[in-house]
């Protein structure tokens, strides 16, 4: 355990941003999951809509530093192109 008065701030401070990242990584699990799932429903009107959706939260996560720029890159391009595949495939 910390012994000096800024040390302890700095493991509350700590423990806050920890329980904050892990919401902001589960949003971006579940986030994903949607894309996932609209992909293999076959829908591609809801893939698009859900992806737009994800980026989103994965760019906020990346802004905020909880994952690396270019892990939501990675995630982004991805997902981008499943449902690029889906729609090609479709039309």
């Amino acid at each position: 355990m910390a012994n000096h008065k800024s040390a302890l701030k700095r493991a509350k401070q700590n423990e806050i941003q920890r329980i904050q990242n892990k919401g902001y990584k589960t949003k971006v699990k579940k986030a994903v999951k949607e894309v996932r799932a609209a992909i293999t429903e076959n829908t591609p009107t809801q893939a698009r809509a859900s992806l737009g959706e994800a980026v989103s939260i994965i760019q906020k996560s990346a802004s905020k530093g909880v994952i690396h720029k270019n892990q939501a890159a990675r995630k982004v391009s991805r997902l981008t192109l499943q449902v690029n595949k889906l729609t090609g495939s479709e039309s």
